[in-house]
């Protein structure tokens, strides 16, 4: 049975994303994972990378940063957009 928008809607924002990666992690979709990766506010900083050697302290503070947001901390201006995503992946 597949939980109501509202039924979604209350509940914290690590819950939601733990649902939400569960389900895909359980249907292999790649493809979630992708389009949430996407809208990390540091998705934008890993990409323009230019992977010399002088960036690799970067590239990890990036990648740190990506998974740290990935995980459910530091959201921050993309939680709303992020809630939106788990949600409807949820209710399909």
């Amino acid at each position: 049975m597949t939980d109501s928008v509202a039924e979604l809607d209350d509940q914290p924002t690590e819950e939601l994303r733990k649902r939400a990666f569960a389900k895909a992690r359980k249907h292999g979709d790649i493809g979630f994972f992708w389009s949430i990766v996407r809208h990390l506010p540091h998705a934008d900083d890993a990409e323009s990378l230019d992977g010399s050697l002088g960036s690799v302290g970067a590239s990890i503070d990036d990648a740190v940063a990506l998974w740290r947001e990935l995980t459910g901390h530091g959201y921050g201006e993309s939680e709303p957009l992020l809630r939106a995503a788990f949600i409807d992946y949820l209710q399909k």
